[in-house]
């Protein structure tokens, strides 16, 4: 029974890219999957913070690696599928799409350059990844994508219309590769948490933070998430007993009582 349990529930010899993995819900992904038996590679634009971060990691007897690269550039997306390539012998299992930025403003304050970057970041980012990763994926025979997006895909939040805009695409492209990559048995989900407690709440914007505030106020428990408890839900997506499970999902955490109601009001 042990055997079938440990089986089922590790991922033990599994091989796993987690895309901003230095901080906040993508820090938590790395250790999840790394305590339940995972070898992880991440990356990151801070080499420093990097360097720090694995060194963390290998002193509590994790096996985790990173490169340095800016997601905005296609050039070190594809050198570091490169990396990983070579590392994993051709071979992934799990690509986290977990980098991200947000930028609050209001529609009207937008610049060319903001949308750039968040959509670059958000969205085209991830999207790149999974072409390149699929190859990779198909190999290992048992591949699974899965996209950090956010409850702001899903109703309308405020001072977020272009960050908002990448969470939905993001959960379509999550439904259109599920079906045209489960032939090559690879699974594709979304997890969208609410409101949870990483550097993206790091800003300096009162009205913003006041719209913030808000949002946790209507939240069932009265407080933001935490990072950790999206990474459990990540790590359960991508066990074995899944195999054949969820397909195309979107997973939402921390649901409001006011969901599917515009939050303006």
């Amino acid at each position: 029974m042990s055997d079938f349990r440990e089986q089922r529930w590790s991922l033990k010899g599994m091989t796993a890219l987690v895309t901003g993995g230095t901080k906040g819900i993508g820090y938590a992904v790395v250790e999840e999957l790394a305590a339940f038996g995972a070898i992880v590679h991440t990356c990151s634009r801070n080499e420093t913070e990097l360097t720090q971060r694995i060194q963390e990691w290998k002193s509590k007897g994790l096996q985790v690696s990173g490169s340095v690269c800016d997601l905005k550039i296609r050039a070190q997306r594809e050198k570091l599928m490169e990396t990983v390539s070579s590392q994993f012998d051709g071979k992934l299992n799990i690509l986290i799409n977990n980098a991200g930025t947000f930028i609050p403003k209001e529609t009207t304050e937008f610049t060319e350059e903001d949308f750039s970057t968040v959509m670059t970041t958000n969205f085209e980012s991830a999207y790149h990844l999974s072409q390149l990763a699929h190859p990779l994926l198909k190999s290992a025979g048992n591949g699974n994508i899965i996209f950090i997006s956010s409850v702001a895909g899903v109703i309308a939040i405020p001072m977020c219309s272009i960050y908002a805009s990448s969470k939905v695409a993001m959960n379509q492209l999550t439904k259109n590769l599920a079906c045209e990559w489960a032939k090559d048995k690879i699974r594709v989900n979304t997890v969208a948490p609410w409101v949870i407690r990483t550097p993206l709440l790091d800003t300096k914007d009162s009205n913003f933070l006041e719209h913030a505030n808000r949002m946790v106020l209507r939240t069932p428990m009265l407080r933001p998430g935490e990072p950790n408890e999206v990474s459990s839900v990540v790590a359960f997506l991508c066990l074995s007993c899944f195999n054949s499970g969820f397909v195309g999902a979107l997973v939402v955490l921390w649901i409001l009582e006011f969901l599917l109601k515009y939050i303006y009001t």
